[in-house]
């Protein structure tokens, strides 16, 4: 009866991990996904000077707002930063709340943003901070090429970017929280984990990680700032 019993929670339970690790490997399959056709865009995309000089760049994608309640934002994502020997495995995202821009009405959104210097990547490290009032931010310029009037961009700790419905555009994230899933995480990886520790390279990513790393291998400029 006992062994009756114990087979029945194992089949049960199963499924629900089974649907965990599926849920991370399509998390980060997805911000490969927009990330690669975000940077595939030849005159609309994020520029080169910012993407090679990036100290860390993350993707939320679908970040869900609900309608019916006023200013709920959620969403998932991953985030990688450039270390020594390369982009660090990526790290599982939650961001919450925040003033993310008129541009996205009822339903999903892509975000992605670029941490620019060392104040900001040192911000990640933290178990949540908030956007705007913890590090400075702003929409991020959309363009191949950097010009004199992104001065104010190149000091901003984060530039940030949303795509809906086929637009992509500079957006801001002022107010939104971010924090590491430190839950997910630990799915990921298989132990507790802390964020500075796999963004600080010392966590070797999984196979599911591949291509998204392999996207962000296109660019292997140094840190700037």
């Amino acid at each position: 009866m006992k062994r009756s019993l114990l087979m029945a929670t194992i089949l049960m339970v199963s499924p629900l991990f089974a649907a965990d690790e599926a849920d991370h490997i399509k998390r980060v399959r997805e911000a490969a996904d927009v990330l690669g056709e975000i940077l595939n865009a030849k005159d609309g995309g994020i520029p080169d000077d910012l993407l090679n000089g990036a100290h860390c760049i993350g993707v939320v994608p679908n970040l869900k707002r609900a309608g019916f309640i006023v200013g709920a934002k959620y969403g998932k994502g991953v985030i990688s930063c450039r270390t020594a020997t390369g982009w660090s495995a990526p790290s599982m995202i939650q961001i919450e709340g925040g003033n993310i821009g008129l541009q996205i009405g009822a339903g999903e959104t892509d975000v992605v943003f670029v941490v620019n210097n060392a104040k900001g990547e040192e911000k990640l490290m933290k178990s949540k901070f908030t956007i705007g009032a913890d590090a400075s931010a702003m929409a991020g310029p959309v363009g191949r090429s950097l010009t004199a009037q992104t001065d104010a961009a190149m000091r901003a700790e984060i530039l940030s970017y949303s795509r809906s419905r086929g637009v992509f555009a500079g957006v801001t994230l002022d107010g939104a929280t971010l924090r590491a899933d430190d839950s997910d995480n630990r799915k990921v990886y298989g132990r507790d984990v802390t964020q500075e520790e796999i963004l600080h390279g010392k966590v070797q990513p999984t196979a599911a990680a591949t291509p998204f790393l392999t996207i962000l291998k296109r660019y292997p400029g140094k840190k700037v700032g």
